[in-house]
């Protein structure tokens, strides 16, 4: 066994899993935020609702991604400790700004939050979820920024082969960096956009099925409301109605903000990364015309086994160059260039271990990035036609009651995610065999790269290696099964489950109280709601 091959297999494992979770946590925040906004303008308990249902379920996945997070740090350290040395001096001002200054500031207020229902002035206790929020946008400028430097290395001089950081802020500023965050943060706003759809359209269909809210003859919805259920009222119809629309609005604008800003990154990588463009098209010759299907061998880095079935005239230049006639370089001129600049074996140091002076292999794999590429547009797509086809679906105020259409709304809430983690291998993946890709662009830094096979710890064996990468496997298995039973717990519950002063107040109806001042009108100054919550797992958060 490689001792490369189960690092590089932990850090994908690991990377994908937490990343599963940040774009939630990113998207989910600031929806909650503008549910908050909406409740505190206009006392609409509609809006209370949905801050209480949706914030709950961003709890969760925050609290899941700070674990899994974690986990990152130490295996930097473990399993890619030559890599930790060789960026060391880079990314310890942006990483320590994120942890020591938004991380924190995130942690604080997202604590003020949990803990200031109803012992809060309204005003002030949105202002702490805002400012929670806003760390946990920041925080993730910090990251990306970090991934970007090895993409685009920027704001360094190499001293004694390391590079050693003379410019903070063109670290901070670098193109690709701004390039990518806005990517992610469209992507996240998608991702929370198809959450939305898929949990709001399945209690709406349950009201249907359970005759709650009927249809009229003019095709209307008719709303209904349960005196055997707590909360499945009107003003729960109103909540997924509202939830649902918003949430694809919010979605088809994530998608259209991601792909401005795709197009903005795909000319980028034709500048820094010109191998990785040409291997994301499967582009074996030099040309203009982008692939819409070309098949081969799955594992070849090899062109003569490449067939372009289907391809577009003039395509590909414009997401190189944004014209029609630009010629973009292939895989066979590229190849003998990046030779002549890097070599053409990994040097003969012991550093690089089974690796020294072996064939450097510049060509990623293209079936990774070819299909990684199109699944993250394809499944991108897909969402946002998705959601036109919902906002139409409900203009009159329900969802159909077929339990079919329900299922695949359930299952369009991984569709974003399955296209923001294709996006994220495509883009690491793409640099192989560099962790630190080298600049054939002239506004980056000369000389600055670094292989993937001098980034491994060279203390480390490979049955130390394979014992990690199980480990965190399994815990990562156990994590993913207690998020997931959370979120189909509290989803299945309603807003009832967020909200357990609702069933004491159906059970006592007569104990209804609107509230003033920093009571919020959930019942936190009651005894009924504060016993109905014992049971919760999460009570602590309201």
């Amino acid at each position: 066994m490689d001792p490369l091959d189960i690092a590089r297999w932990q850090f994908g494992i690991t990377t994908v899993y937490h990343f599963l979770m940040v774009p939630l946590t990113i998207g989910l925040g600031a929806m909650t935020v503008y549910f908050q906004a909406r409740w505190v303008r206009s006392g609409d308990d509609r809006w209370l609702r949905m801050t209480k249902f949706w914030g709950k379920l961003y709890l969760i996945n925050f609290i899941l991604g700070v674990a899994t997070g974690l986990v990152q740090e130490f295996q930097f350290g473990m399993a890619w400790s030559e890599y930790s040395r060789f960026v060391g001096d880079v990314f310890g001002a942006p990483l320590a700004m994120e942890g020591l200054l938004a991380f924190f500031i995130e942690s604080t207020f997202l604590g003020v939050w949990i803990f200031g229902w109803g012992r809060l002035p309204k005003k002030v206790h949105l202002t702490s979820l805002v400012l929670a929020v806003t760390a946990s946008w920041v925080s993730a400028y910090f990251i990306i920024v970090a991934n970007s430097w090895m993409q685009h290395p920027v704001g360094v001089e190499l001293v004694d082969g390391r590079p050693v950081l003379t410019d903070i802020w063109a670290v901070l500023g670098n193109n690709t960096a701004i390039a990518a965050y806005t990517h992610a943060l469209a992507g996240s706003l998608a991702v929370a956009g198809g959450f939305l759809i898929g949990i709001s359209w399945y209690h709406l269909w349950r009201r249907r099925r359970d005759g709650i809210d009927t249809v009229g003859a003019d095709g209307q919805v008719i709303v209904g409301e349960s005196s055997q259920v707590p909360s499945r009222d009107r003003t729960d119809h109103s909540v997924w109605i509202s939830s649902l629309r918003i949430g694809a609005v919010v979605a088809i604008f994530g998608f259209a903000a991601v792909s401005i800003t795709g197009d903005i990154q795909g000319k980028l990588m034709y500048e820094q990364q010109p191998m990785k463009m040409a291997a994301a098209e499967a582009a074996c010759h030099t040309g203009t015309d982008f692939s819409v299907l070309s098949l081969g061998d799955p594992g070849t880095r090899d062109c003569s086994s490449i067939v372009t079935v289907i391809e577009v005239p003039g395509v590909l230049s414009f997401l190189a160059k944004g014209d029609f006639t630009t010629e973009v370089p292939g895989i066979t001129e590229l190849e003998p260039q990046y030779q002549e600049m890097y070599g053409t074996t990994i040097p003969d140091d012991p550093r690089y271990g089974a690796h020294a002076g072996t064939e450097v292999q510049y060509v990623p794999l293209m079936w990774v990035t070819y299909w990684g590429f199109r699944l993250m547009i394809g499944l991108g797509a897909i969402s946002a036609f998705a959601a036109a086809v919902a906002l139409w679906l409900t203009r009159k105020g329900t969802v159909p009651s077929s339990i079919w259409i329900m299922r695949l709304a359930i299952l369009g809430i991984v569709a974003p995610f399955a296209a923001n983690s294709a996006g994220w291998i495509f883009t690491e993946l793409g640099r192989q065999p560099f962790v630190v890709a080298p600049n054939p662009d002239p506004s980056g830094v000369d000389g600055v790269f670094m292989y993937t096979a001098a980034a491994v710890s060279p203390g480390v064996t490979a049955g130390e290696l394979l014992f990690s990468t199980i480990s965190l496997t399994l815990v990562y298995g156990v994590l993913a099964i207690v998020e997931i039973a959370l979120l189909v717990k509290y989803t299945r519950g309603g807003v009832a489950a967020a909200m357990p002063e609702l069933a004491a107040h159906h059970d006592e109806s007569d104990d209804h109280d609107d509230g003033d001042g920093p009571t919020d009108g959930d019942g936190a100054d009651g005894e009924k709601p504060r016993k109905a919550a014992s049971d919760d797992v999460l009570a602590f958060a309201y």
